[in-house]
């Protein structure tokens, strides 16, 4: 086994043109770690020196082959972010099959997929980390988002838990973040018409939270400093469920 320096990690984020993703991204790289945004759409622009690669996370063909360029142009991965998800706030009764499966995709499958090419890596290297994004959503109910956004986080959790039991023994720990409502394109989105700062006032912590906190949380689930965190739910939330 050859577990990886800390200036030596390779990270994927995946999703990580999106405000969340891009500040994991940014926090990896403060970090000294070489990291590839994997996304089904090109960046227009990439922070520092991280490089992009194009796949969609459904697609196992395409996860396969993003798996192999991030390996030739940077080594093994040893820091799995899956960060890629899609919103929608379209009410149950009106969710097409074609949507639900959507939604339900590139949460699940795509961190299935994503996790399961990654792993021959970590293995061999006695080292990993892997984090899962989650959500508020994953343990209540979505503010935003339909049943669909909400299944897929809570499917996660799941999902989370039963892969960090099984990969804890080879060294490689598993985690979620479950954020809440944060300053990013697409909670302003789903949020038009509605009062946003009114609820954001009736939190504990009253505002909305910025993408560099989770970027600071996920780098830390990341470190060697979270060795003996895995299995774990990390809420950053400003207190949500506690309202």
């Amino acid at each position: 086994m050859f577990a990886p320096t800390e200036s030596a990690r390779v990270a994927v984020v995946t999703g990580g043109t999106g405000g969340l993703g891009r500040a994991c991204v940014e926090s990896l790289l403060a970090r000294g770690t070489a990291v590839a945004v994997v996304d089904r759409l090109p960046p227009k622009d990439l922070p520092g020196k991280a490089i992009s690669v194009t796949a969609d996370v459904t697609s196992p063909d395409q996860v396969r082959s993003a798996h192999e360029e991030v390996v030739d142009r940077l080594g093994d991965v040893s820091i799995l972010v899956n960060a890629a998800g899609i919103a929608r706030s379209t009410r149950f009764a009106d969710i097409s099959l074609d949507e639900w499966q959507s939604v339900l995709g590139v949460s699940i499958t795509g961190t299935f997929l994503m996790t399961q090419a990654c792993l021959p890596g970590m293995s061999a290297a006695g080292w990993g980390r892997i984090v899962n994004f989650s959500s508020t959503a994953g343990k209540n109910v979505s503010t935003l988002g339909g049943a669909h956004y909400t299944t897929a986080k809570a499917g996660l959790l799941g999902l989370t838990r039963a892969v960090a039991q099984e990969l804890g023994p080879l060294g490689i720990t598993v985690n979620a973040v479950c954020p809440g409502l944060f300053e990013t394109e697409m909670a302003r989105s789903l949020a038009a018409g509605r009062d946003l700062d009114a609820y954001l006032g009736g939190l504990p912590v009253p505002r909305i939270g910025q993408p560099s906190e989770v970027g600071e949380l996920v780098a830390f689930l990341a470190s060697d400093q979270a060795a003996y965190i895995t299995g774990a739910s990390v809420d950053i939330n400003g207190g949500e469920l506690m309202v």
